[in-house]
C-alpha cells in the first residue's frame, strides 16, 4: 500500500519540478530579452539627430556615400536636398540592419540546433557588446555604420529566445513564455526610447550627445552577458540536437531563400507535411504577414524623421511619442487582445489590419500634433496582434519585409513631402 502511494505521488512531484524549471527559464528569458531591448531601443529617438550630426561633422565617408544616395534619389525622382537624403540614409540603415538579421537569424538558429542554445546566445550577446562599444567610440559615420552592421548580425538572440521557449515541454508553459516575450517587447519599446532621449538632453560640455546612450546600451549588453552566463540553463538536450552542423545549415537554407519562404518549402518535407489545403492557407498567411510588416516597418522607421522634420520634434519629444505608442500597445494587449476568444483570432487580426489604413492616412496627412496623435492611436491598436518551422518561416518573412520596408518607404515618403511643404509652414 505504501509502495502504491509512493508511486502515485512521484509523477506529481516530477511534474511540479518540471513546471518550476520551465517557469524559471521563462523568467530568465524575459529578463534577458528585456535588458537587451532596453539597450537596443535607446537609439530610436536619436537617429535623425545622429545622421544630421554626421552630415555636418563626418570626415568624408558620409559624403562619399552621399553619391550613392543621390543616385538612388534621382532614380525615384527625389529632390537632392540634405533633409531628404537624411531620411533616405535612415531608411538605408534600417534596411541594412534588418537584411543582416534576415541572414543571421537562420544561421544562428541552425548553429544552436547543433551546439545548443546557451553558447550561441552568449556569442550573439558578445557581438552586441562589440556593436555598442563601436557606437560609443564612433566619431565618424563609417564607425557608426560598422556598429549597426555588427548589431544586425548579432541580433539573432531574439529568435534564439523564442527557440528556448519552444524547447519547453508543456504547451501551457510555451504559451506563457511566448506571452512574456511579447511583454518584454512592449516594455522595452516603451521605456528604452524615453531613457535614450533623456540621456541625450543631459550631455556634458564638449560631449557628443549620444555618448551616454551608447555607454548605457553597452552596460546593458554586458549585464545581459553576465546574467545569461550564470543563470540561463541549456534547454536543448544533446539527444535532440542535430548531429551535423552542415545538416543544420541545410535545414536553415530554406529560411534564406525568399521563394522557399513564400512556398513554405521547409514544412513540406518530412512525415508531418501539411495537407494541400493547409499549405495553401499557410502561403496566404505568409503573404499577408509579409505585406503587413513591409508597410508597418516602413512607417516605424520613417515616423521619427517625419515628426523631426514636419513638427521639429526634439529627441525628448520623440521619446515621449514612442512612450505613448508603447503604453497604448500595452493597454490594448492587456485589455483587449488577451480577451479575444479562441477561434476569433483571425477576425481580430483582420480588424487590426483594417485600422492601419486610416492610421497611415492620418499620420501621413497630419498637419498638427492632434491629428498625428489620432493616427498613432490607431497605429498602436493595429499593431497588437507557433512553435517550430512555421514560426521560423514567419519570422524570416518578417525580417525580409523589414529589410525592404524602411528604404522603400523612405523614398515613398519624401516624394509627396516635397510637394506639401507649404501645408506645414
Amino acid at each position: 500500500m505504501a509502495m502504491r502511494t509512493g508511486e502515485s505521488s512521484c509523477p506529481t512531484k516530477g511534474k511540479s519540478e518540471a513546471e518550476d524549471g520551465s517557469g524559471r527559464v521563462i523568467t530568465i528569458v524575459f529578463l534577458a530579452l528585456l535588458i537587451d531591448l532596453l539597450g537596443f531601443t535607446l537609439i530610436l529617438p536619436l537617429l535623425p539627430s545622429i545622421l544630421e550630426y554626421y552630415s555636418k561633422n563626418d570626415d568624408g565617408f558620409y559624403l562619399s556615400l552621399q553619391h550613392g544616395v543621390d543616385w538612388f534619389a534621382a532614380v525615384f525622382g527625389v529632390p537632392l536636398e540634405r533633409k531628404y537624403n537624411t531620411v533616405l540614409f535612415g531608411g538605408l540603415i534600417g534596411s541594412i540592419f534588418s537584411i543582416l538579421q534576415f541572414f543571421s537569424s537562420p544561421l544562428t538558429g541552425a548553429a544552436s540546433d547543433c551546439l545548443g542554445r546557451r553558447p550561441i546566445m552568449l556569442l550573439t550577446v558578445v557581438g552586441l557588446i562589440a556593436s555598442y562599444a563601436l557606437w560609443a567610440i564612433s566619431r565618424s559615420f563609417g564607425i557608426f555604420l560598422l556598429s549597426r552592421v555588427l548589431g544586425g548580425i548579432s541580433k539573432g538572440n531574439v529568435s534564439l529566445s523564442t527557440a528556448i521557449i519552444a524547447d519547453l515541454h508543456s504547451p501551457k508553459t510555451r504559451s506563457k513564455g511566448m506571452a512574456m516575450i511579447g511583454v518584454a517587447f512592449s516594455l522595452g519599446f516603451t521605456v528604452g526610447p524615453m531613457i535614450g532621449a533623456y540621456l541625450a538632453m543631459e550631455t556634458g560640455k564638449g560631449e557628443v550627445f549620444y555618448l551616454r546612450s551608447a555607454l548605457l546600451a553597452l552596460t546593458f549588453a554586458v549585464a545581459d552577458l553576465i546574467f545569461i552566463f550564470f543563470l540561463l540553463p541549456e534547454t536543448l538536450p544533446k539527444e535532440k540536437r542535430v548531429s551535423s552542423m552542415m545538416c543544420g545549415f541545410q535545414a536553415g537554407s530554406d529560411l534564406l531563400s525568399p521563394l522557399a519562404l513564400f512556398q513554405f518549402s521547409a514544412v513540406t518535407r518530412g512525415k508531418n507535411s501539411p495537407s494541400r489545403e493547409n499549405l495553401q492557407n499557410l502561403k496566404v498567411l505568409g503573404l499577408v504577414y509579409f505585406l503587413y510588416l513591409f508597410l508597418f516597418s516602413g512607417l516605424e522607421y520613417t515616423l521619427s524623421f517625419l515628426t523631426h522634420q514636419r513638427f521639429q520634434f526634439s529627441s525628448m519629444q520623440q521619446g515621449k511619442m514612442f512612450f505613448f505608442i508603447g503604453m497604448t500597445m500595452a493597454v490594448i494587449q492587456g485589455g483587449y487582445t488577451r480577451r479575444i476568444r479562441p477561434g476569433c483570432e483571425i477576425k481580430a487580426v483582420k480588424r487590426a489590419i483594417m485600422l492601419l489604413i486610416p492610421a497611415f492616412l492620418l499620420i501621413g496627412w497630419a498637419g498638427n500634433v492632434t491629428v498625428l496623435s489620432a493616427g498613432l492611436l490607431l497605429y498602436s491598436f493595429g499593431s497588437a496582434s507557433q512553435k517550430g518551422t512555421v514560426m521560423g518561416i514567419l519570422r524570416s518573412l518578417g525580417a525580409l519585409a523589414r529589410a525592404l520596408g524602411p528604404i522603400l518607404s523612405a523614398a515613398a515618403w519624401v516624394l509627396p513631402e516635397q510637394d506639401c511643404q507649404h501645408c506645414y509652414s
